[in-house]
């Protein structure tokens, strides 16, 4: 029987800056995030003494950690992904000591999980930096914001080494490449040399973060995390299957460094053809060799490539820019549904890495209907998500080391995409809108079942 390993991670996966809220509770510094009010893709807005946003409560879970985390665990979870926000930590990035009330507040959260039996899958940063060090320093684009990041990490991996033992360095690393300023600090018109030279930084800065979790916390696990991209041909013909393969390798580079060590020849090339001169320092290239252990990716969908200029055109008037496959349905956002892509995806990380994967990311962003009794009846979620289970599930069987599952907003949050809360994902409703109307209660819609039966079965409920 076609069965997930008995010691798979069960969870769900959010992010600080889209579930804590107390935006500048407890000395927390201003995040890039909190800066990017309409979301990964938004024009910067300086915040003004008295002004608001959604992100700022966001859904609280700053105060109502542990009722949520009560609730997972009633579904079963052995694993959440949490992240810590840096600037709750450093608040300026630079300065000279940590904050104790920030690291303070992760310590309750940690051990909240721990008595839960819960273990905490932590990203160092997900979407999010220092506000300060973008207007003080340039942003990834300087080469200090390595070291003030390695010391972030050093001082999370000492306080919490006995707390937390699987690591993540940056989320979604080569979302850079579209959203430079969520990603890298940088402004939206930088050149693509400029953004390069930033992802370097962050890439050396990565791998330190591994060497020092190796040396603070011996036994711990730490690895990468993708935005699994993964991209088809349109056509057979051969320039759409070349186009294609570069397509791929413009976000497969960064697990290739990440994993191997050093910069494949194909990017070098590509560096070369556009006259980027990037500067690799000897020191850089010797930290670089400091590999992860496991490489983690979100998946959401898959898209088509054409070597046909007419086409590509027409698709950059959609809202993801890329060539819709004619074979695929998509959710009411766009995104094309592709159970049988997670499989492939799966398939190619592991004979392209041979190291153990992690899915940290997957569900479905849907407006849900709140019946007249307080029902959520969300068969779409709990139909997409089966599906990708069972093609998790098929990928093991194919060979694949598959460590485990943490669903996207096991309860809703603010999407990173929009900072809407009308696109929700969670297994539990949050009555907060985007208007920022709401109780912010907490409610189990129709998949919380679901997911725990998924979950008390290891995955044997799955329906094929």
């Amino acid at each position: 029987m076609k069965a997930f390993p008995k010691a798979f991670y069960w969870g769900g996966a959010t992010a600080a800056n889209q579930v804590e809220g107390a935006y500048l509770e407890d000395c927390k510094g201003l995040s890039t995030s909190d800066v990017q009010p309409q979301g990964v893709f938004g024009d910067v807005v300086e915040r003004i003494p008295g002004d608001s946003g959604l992100k700022d409560i966001a859904i609280d879970f700053y105060h109502r950690y542990p009722e949520d985390i009560s609730l997972f665990a009633e579904m079963g979870f052995n694993c959440l992904r949490v992240s810590i926000a840096w600037t709750r930590i450093f608040p300026n990035g630079d300065d000279a000591a940590p904050n104790e009330a920030g690291l303070a507040f992760y310590d309750k959260l940690f051990d909240e999980m721990a008595k839960h039996n819960i273990t905490p899958l932590v990203t160092l940063s997900h979407y999010e930096m220092p506000w300060a060090l973008v207007k003080n320093y340039g942003g990834w684009g300087n080469r200090k914001v390595i070291g003030f990041f390695e010391r972030y990490a050093r001082t999370v991996f000492e306080r919490y080494k006995g707390k937390v033992k699987l690591w993540l360095t940056f989320n979604e690393i080569n979302m850079s490449l579209h959203a430079p300023m969520t990603g890298v600090g940088l402004p939206s018109d930088s050149s693509k040399a400029e953004v390069y030279q930033a992802i370097h930084h962050q890439l050396v800065a990565s791998a330190l973060a591994v060497k020092a979790c190796h040396e603070i916390v011996p036994e711990g696990k730490i690895g990468n995390m993708l935005l699994g991209g993964l991209m088809y041909p349109l056509s057979c013909k051969p320039e759409d299957i070349f186009k294609t393969l570069q397509e791929n390798r413009g976000w497969q580079f960064f697990g290739d460094v990440q994993a191997r060590g050093a910069y494949p020849g194909y990017m070098l090339r590509y560096f070369r053809d556009n006259g980027f001169t990037l500067e690799i320092t000897d020191a850089d290239r010797e930290a670089l060799k400091s590999t992860v252990d496991f490489i983690s990716f979100s998946y959401y969908m898959t898209g088509c490539v054409t070597a046909d200029e007419a086409l590509n055109q027409k698709a950059r008037g959609n809202i993801l820019n890329m060539v819709p496959n004619p074979h695929l349905e998509s959710s009411e956002w766009g995104w094309q549904i592709d159970p049988l892509g997670l499989r492939t995806l799966l398939n190619v990380l592991w004979d392209r890495y041979q190291k153990p994967l992690f899915i940290v990311e997957n569900g479905l962003g849907a407006k849900d209907k709140v019946e007249a009794d307080g029902s959520i009846n969300d068969d779409y979620r709990i139909s997409y998500l089966n599906d990708h289970l069972v093609q998790a599930r098929e990928a093991i069987e194919d060979g694949v080391e598959l460590m485990g599952f943490t669903s996207w907003g096991p309860i809703d949050l603010v999407s990173a995409s929009k900072a809407e809360l009308s696109k929700r994902y969670g297994f539990i409703y949050v009555d907060r809108h985007d208007d920022g109307t709401g109780t912010l209660a907490r409610s189990k819609k129709k998949s919380f079942d679901w997911y725990k039966e998924v979950i008390a079965t290891n995955g044997a409920s799955l329906k094929a």
